[in-house]
């Protein structure tokens, strides 16, 4: 594992979880511009909101994840699986579905909303983030085996030499 400038060890994750999460900016900018110009184009103003708030709904609900794993994988302490580490997944996880109803409860009641240009964008948007979260984890470099390197860990092995 890394280590922080702190001296902390990072999960071998992060790097995966930060690629998807710039990835997912990305994917969320393309399709606000995308749904905007289409919702311009065809219904106004409205359908612009509809769109955007689509994509961010989308954005926020599929990035509390990746955020919720390097926040969580930042704070646990030791490389074994730690408790804190599955209770703030789990936590955000239950947030963000909290939130997600409440916001979709508040929007069933808007009439300016577009329903159909808010389904699609965030159709597409949750179809992105999957494909985002593919690309990540097969481009990025994880190691599989740990490996001890030389002169890695003598320090160790020179105090238990000493202790007997």
């Amino acid at each position: 594992m890394a280590k922080r400038p702190d001296g902390a060890r990072l999960s071998r994750s992060s790097p995966v979880h930060t690629r998807a999460l710039v990835y997912g900016a990305w994917v969320t900018a393309g399709i606000a511009i995308a749904g905007s110009a289409i919702g311009f184009l065809t219904g106004g103003l409205p359908v612009v909101y509809s769109a955007l708030i689509g994509a961010g709904l989308a954005a926020v609900f599929m990035g509390t994840t990746a955020l919720s794993v390097l926040v969580a994988s930042r704070l646990k302490s030791r490389s074994e699986p730690d408790l804190r580490f599955f209770a703030i997944v789990l936590g955000a996880w239950l947030l963000k579905i909290l939130v997600f109803l409440g916001v979709l409860i508040w929007l069933r009641y808007q009439s300016w909303l577009n329903p159909w240009m808010f389904f699609f964008c965030a159709l597409v948007a949750v179809i992105g983030f999957l494909v985002v979260d593919i690309v990540a984890l097969q481009t990025s470099r994880i190691p599989v085996v740990a490996v001890r390197m030389p002169g890695e860990g003598e320090a160790e092995v020179q105090k238990s030499d000493r202790k007997s």
